[in-house]
C-alpha cells in the first residue's frame, strides 16, 4: 500500500515488533497522528505487555508522539478496539499500521477490525524472517529489554530482564527459541534508539511469577 505523505496511527505493545514497524513506516513518508494501546479494564496494566500507564506515556514522549489508551475485558477487546478505529478514522487517519510478522490469524483480525472501521491496515514486516527482522531492530540501534517470559516455552532465568543484542540473539538461537518471540515465548519494553529522544528513566520495582508467566514490572525513577 502506498504510505508516504498518509495519516496513520501505530499499535503500539511498547515492545520492538511495535517499534520496528512504526520504524519502518516512518521511514518510507508515514505521517505518524498517535500510538495506541489497548490497557486491562482499569487501566493498570497494557493488555499486550503488561505495562504501566505511565512508563508507557514515558515511551510515548520519549518518542514525541501522543499516545491514546482504551479499556477492556478480552471480553469487550475487539469492541472496543474498532471504536478507537473509528475515532482515528474521524480525525482523518488513513490505516493503522500492525508490528505481526506470520501469524494469519492476527492479520485477519486486525484486517477485519480496521476495515469495520473504514482504515486499512498496514504490516510492515509481514512474512519476513524473523532472524532478519530482530537482527534488523538491533543494529538499527534500539534497545529493548526482555519483560516478559512465557516459562512453559522457555526459562525465565538468564532471560528475564536481559537486554536485546546480538549475543542475546545468539543463546536464543543456541537454545532453541525464536528469537521474536513470536508464538510469544516473551515479551518487550523498548528503553531506547534512534526514534528516542532519550532513554527511558526506568526502574526495576519487582518480578513476578504468575499463572506460568515470570514478569519484570518497572517504573520511573524519581528525578534527582
Amino acid at each position: 500500500m502506498t504510505v508516504a505523505g498518509r495519516r496513520f496511527v501505530a499499535s503500539w505493545s511498547g515492545g520492538k515488533d511495535s517499534c520496528l514497524a512504526l520504524y519502518r513506516t516512518l521511514k518510507v513518508g508515514g505521517q505518524p497522528l498517535a500510538l495506541f494501546n489497548m490497557f486491562d479494564e482499569v487501566g493498570a496494566r497494557s493488555r499486550s505487555h503488561g505495562v504501566r500507564p505511565e512508563v508507557m506515556q514515558a515511551q510515548a514522549a520519549a518518542l514525541g508522539l501522543p499516545l491514546v489508551t482504551a479499556n477492556a475485558s478480552w471480553q469487550s477487546y475487539e469492541e472496543v478496539f474498532f471504536e478507537s478505529m473509528q475515532r482515528f478514522r474521524a480525525d482523518g487517519t488513513q490505516f493503522a499500521v500492525f508490528g505481526d510478522i506470520d501469524l494469519d490469524a492476527h492479520r485477519e483480525w486486525e484486517e477485519k477490525v480496521c476495515a469495520r472501521a473504514g482504515l486499512e491496515a498496514n504490516l510492515p514486516l509481514w512474512q519476513e524472517q524473523r532472524i532478519d527482522l530482530v537482527n534488523e531492530f538491533v543494529a538499527a540501534g534500539f534497545k529493548a529489554v526482555i519483560v516478559v517470559v512465557n516459562e512453559q516455552l522457555m526459562p525465565s532465568d538468564g532471560y528475564l530482564g536481559a537486554t536485546l543484542d546480538v549475543a542475546l540473539i545468539e543463546k536464543m538461537v543456541a537454545d532453541g527459541i525464536d528469537p521474536c518471540g513470536e508464538a510469544g515465548e516473551f515479551h518487550t519494553l523498548v528503553v531506547d534508539g534512534p526514534l528516542f529522544g532519550h532513554p527511558l528513566p526506568l526502574v526495576e520495582m519487582a518480578r513476578h511469577h504468575q499463572d506460568g508467566y515470570a514478569m519484570l514490572e518497572f517504573g520511573l525513577a524519581t528525578p534527582t
